[in-house]
C-alpha cells in the first residue's frame, strides 16, 4: 500500500472507533425512560447521570492529552474502547443510581480518550491544507454514527430489554478495541527526558485561542441538544414533541452539511479562521436575540433560522483543534488538543448549569422563564469573543516575530 493509502486506512480505523464512541456517548439519551424505571430515579437522577458522564469527559481531556503525547493514538484508542466497554457492562448490570453513575463515568472516561486520539492521527497523517477538512469530515461521520445507532438501540431495548441491550453495547466496545489493535499502526512518540508539554502548550497563545474558539462556539448548541432545547421548544414555544424532534434533527443535519464547507474555508484561508469563528458566534447570538425578543412565541420560520444557526456551532468549534495543530509541535499536540477540547466542554457544562439554576430560581418553565435562562449564554459569548480577539493578536505577533528572526 502507498503511504497515502495507509494514512487513509489508519484514519478510517480511528474514525470507526470514534463512531462507536459516539454510540456509547449517546446511549443514555435514547434510554432515559427505561433508565428512570430501571434505576428508580426521577429527572434529577437522570440529570446526574448525564452531567457525571460529561464532567468526567471534560475533566479527563488534559490528562488524556498528556498520555497521548507519551503513548500515541493506538494505545489510547484501545484503552478508551476497553474502558467504555466496561462502563456499558456496569450500566447493563446496574440496578441503582450509584452503579448507574459509575457506569456512565467509565463511559465518559473512555470517550475522552477517543476523539483527540483521532485528531492526533489526522494531524500527523495529512497536510496542513487538508487537515481542517479531514477534521470536519471526522466529526461529520461521528454524527452519522449517532443518528444511525439511535434506532437499533431503541429497538433492542423494546425487544430484548435492558441488560442484553447494554451488554451488546459492551461487546461492541470490545470489537472496537480489537479492530484498532489489529489494523492501526501508529508511530509512538519518541522518548524524551523533557517534562510533559502541558505547561508549554498552555503558554502558547495559539492553544488558548483554540480553547476559547471551542468554548464560545460549542456551548450554545451543546446545551440545546443535550438538555434544554427540547423543553424550550415544547414547554416554552408550545411545539408538539414530534415537531421539536424534527427541529433537533434539523440542527444535527445542518451541522453535518456545513462542516465540510467550514473545513475547506479554514484550510484554504488559514489567516481568516478567526473571522469564521466570530461569524459563527455573531450569527448564533443574533438568531437567539431575535427569538428571545420576539413578542410572545416565535414563529416557526424563526425557530428554523435558530436551529440552522446553531448547526454551525459544532463545525465552528472544530476550528479550535486546527489552532492547536498549527501552533504546537507534534510532541505536545495531545496536550494542546486536550486543553482545547476540555475548555469547550467546561463552557458547555457551565451554560447548562446556569440555565438550570436560572429556571430553578424563577420557579417555573414558562416562556418568560426560558427567556431569562437563555440570557446566560451572552456572558459566555462576550468573554469568548474578547479572548479570541486577544489571543489572535498575541498569536499573530509571535508569528511575525518568528518570521522576522528568520
Amino acid at each position: 500500500m502507498t503511504p497515502r493509502s495507509m494514512a487513509i486506512l489508519f484514519w478510517a480505523t480511528g474514525v470507526l472507533a470514534y463512531v462507536i464512541a459516539v454510540f456509547h456517548r449517546q446511549s443514555l439519551g435514547v434510554a432515559g425512560i427505561e433508565a428512570a424505571a430501571r434505576l428508580g430515579v426521577g429527572a434529577a437522577g437522570l440529570s446526574a447521570l448525564a452531567m457525571c458522564q460529561l464532567l468526567v469527559y471534560a475533566g479527563m481531556q488534559v490528562p488524556v492529552g498528556m498520555l497521548l503525547d507519551r503513548f500515541g493514538s493506538k494505545r489510547m484508542l484501545v484503552l478508551g474502547a476497553a474502558v467504555m466497554a466496561c462502563g456499558e457492562l456496569v450500566f447493563a448490570l446496574a440496578s441503582g443510581l450509584v452503579a448507574g453513575i459509575a457506569g456512565r463515568a467509565l463511559v465518559g472516561c473512555g470517550d475522552a480518550m477517543t476523539f483527540i486520539s483521532v485528531i492526533r492521527l489526522v494531524s500527523l497523517s495529512f497536510s496542513a491544507r487538508r487537515n481542517p477538512l479531514i477534521v470536519q469530515i471526522t466529526g461529520l461521520i461521528g454524527q452519522v454514527g449517532a443518528v444511525a445507532s439511535a434506532v437499533p438501540l431503541i429497538h433492542s431495548l423494546h425487544v430484548y430489554g435492558w441488560t442484553p441491550t447494554f451488554t451488546g453495547a459492551a461487546v461492541l466496545g470490545v470489537v472496537s478495541a480489537f479492530l484498532v489493535l489489529l489494523v492501526l499502526r501508529d508511530s509512538r512518540p519518541q522518548r524524551t527526558d523533557r517534562p510533559p508539554g502541558l505547561r508549554a502548550a498552555w503558554a502558547e497563545p495559539g492553544t488558548r485561542l483554540g480553547m476559547w474558539t471551542h468554548a464560545a462556539t460549542q456551548c450554545s448548541s451543546a446545551s440545546f441538544l443535550l438538555l434544554w432545547g427540547y423543553p424550550f421548544l415544547v414547554q416554552g414555544q408550545g411545539l408538539s414533541p414530534a415537531t421539536a424532534g424534527v427541529l433537533l434533527s434539523t440542527l444535527t443535519v445542518c451541522g453535518m452539511a456545513c462542516g465540510p464547507l467550514l473545513g475547506y474555508l479554514a484550510g484554504r484561508f488559514p489567516f481568516h479562521r478567526s473571522r469564521l469563528v466570530l461569524f459563527v458566534i455573531g450569527t448564533t447570538a443574533g438568531a437567539w436575540s431575535a427569538v428571545l425578543l420576539w413578542p410572545g412565541r416565535a414563529p416557526f420560520w424563526l425557530l428554523v433560522v435558530l436551529v440552522v444557526a446553531l448547526g454551525t456551532n459544532g463545525p465552528g468549534s472544530l476550528i479550535g483543534f486546527d489552532y492547536a495543530r498549527t501552533f504546537n509541535p507534534t510532541t505536545r499536540i495531545g496536550a494542546a488538543t486536550g486543553i482545547v477540547n476540555g475548555g469547550g466542554f467546561v463552557a458547555s457544562v457551565s451554560v447548562i448549569a446556569l440555565i438550570g439554576v436560572t429556571l430553578d430560581v424563577i420557579g417555573n418553565e414558562s416562556l418568560d422563564a426560558f427567556r431569562w435562562a437563555f440570557l446566560m449564554q451572552y456572558p459566555v459569548w462576550a468573554l469568548g469573543t474578547v479572548q479570541v480577539l486577544r489571543y489572535r493578536g498575541k498569536a499573530r505577533r509571535l508569528l511575525l516575530a518568528a518570521e522576522t528572526n528568520t
